[in-house]
């Protein structure tokens, strides 16, 4: 369109801008008051042996601190290891299938973990049900399954599923539920009875940095671990879990693990238990989706891209829009040092990206609401 102004040529009012302009899906925003800690510790905690106390106590204190956010039952162990979540699907592959899942498809990322069992030569081909970007399929009982793999929230579309226990056709104990809880953990509510491995990585609700993987599990899945390891499966040992479970009883990692993650990670979880626990956290998610949905479904040009408000993830929002090419918008956004609201990059919509992380404060989400309106204002 003749005379359209280039992104750099629209300026943001300094009342249209958020007081943090972070607003990614992952990495996500680093809560400043986390950075100063770990600046005080650093002459004492950086560059440490990791063998040492020095960082096992912070090990420690992430296991104990998860334990209790999420209220574990007695017999839980809370493992973790180096690598993130597409690492810990390598691992669970290994060391927690015995001969085949199911997996509910609904998104780049929940798809990308049935691939890895797909091509494992030792696994019998999984049973993968699939529903459109936008929705979420149910589980289905199979006496076949010995795994069921859910998403509690699937970054890429922004479709988020209540965590139940699928009425499963095998006897209690004999099929375990894993679930990749990466873009929900420590901002969605969770009966953790309702899953025998909950896995993430640290670099979305927890206001970390990326490279590690966690995991909550229930004592029918220790005993997999276990019972798996003791067989002639080969196993490489950086995904072997029953090395992790060794090390993680032991406030520990097999191999360094970094050490900025492990302290951001601690200082995130007791902020959220100083507040009142993982309720508190998903309050404040709920607080910015009821903003930014509530925006969506009033505008003019912008609706929300999944249909059914149950299914809307409270943590990574996706919106679509009509009249205007949203990816000038994230560019003006971007040039006025409001970041990361880009839709992610395979899902091909006309649409934004905007994470609710409880580290965002919802008074930033409100804000960039209307810095949006000024935006397509200016561009239409």
């Amino acid at each position: 369109m003749a005379g359209r102004p280039a992104p750099n040529e629209i300026v943001l009012p300094p009342e249209l801008l958020p007081g943090d302009r972070r607003f990614g899906s992952g990495p996500s925003k680093v809560r400043p008051e986390a950075l100063a800690r770990l600046v005080e510790a650093a002459d004492g905690y950086l560059g440490t042996s990791h063998r040492q106390e020095t960082v096992r106590a912070v090990v420690r204190q992430v296991r104990v601190g998860l334990a209790a956010l999420y209220r574990l039952p007695d017999g839980y162990e809370v493992l973790l290891g180096n690598g993130g979540t597409t690492t810990f699907w390598d691992a669970a592959a290994f060391g927690l299938i015995e001969r085949r899942s199911e997996h509910l498809a609904f998104g780049e990322f929940s798809s990308k973990f049935a691939a890895v069992t797909l091509a494992a030569p030792h696994l019998d081909d999984p049973v993968v049900i699939e529903s459109e970007p936008g929705t979420h399929p149910e589980p289905v009982a199979d006496e076949t399954v010995d795994a069921y793999a859910l998403t509690h929230n699937e970054t890429s579309t922004g479709v988020a599923m209540e965590i139940r226990r699928p009425a499963d056709a095998r006897p209690a104990g004999e099929a375990i539920v894993l679930v990749d809880g990466t873009s929900a953990a420590g901002c969605v509510r969770l009966d953790p009875t309702q899953a025998d491995v909950y896995y993430f990585a640290p670099q979305k609700g927890f206001a970390a940095d990326g490279g590690l993987w966690l995991a909550l599990c229930s004592p029918a899945s220790v005993e997999r671990i276990e019972r798996i390891a003791a067989t002639d499966r080969w196993r490489p040992a950086s995904l072997d879990l029953a090395i992790a479970l060794e090390n993680s009883r032991l406030d520990q990692t097999y191999n360094t693990p970094a050490l900025v993650t492990l302290f951001l990670l601690a200082d995130t979880i007791d902020w959220m238990l100083d507040h009142g626990g993982l309720d508190w956290a998903a309050s404040r998610c709920d607080r910015s989706a009821e903003i930014l949905y509530g925006w969506a479904e009033a505008s003019p040009t912008a609706t929300p891209f999944v249909a059914k408000p149950s299914e809307r993830s409270h943590t990574s929002a996706t919106i679509d829009f009509d009249g205007v090419d949203a990816s000038e918008i994230a560019a003006v956004l971007r040039a006025n040092g409001i970041v990361d609201t880009e839709p992610y990059r395979k899902l091909g919509r006309n649409q934004l990206r905007i994470a609710m992380f409880p580290a965002i404060e919802p008074d930033d989400v409100a804000t960039l609401t209307h810095a949006i309106d000024f935006v397509v204002d200016a561009l239409t």
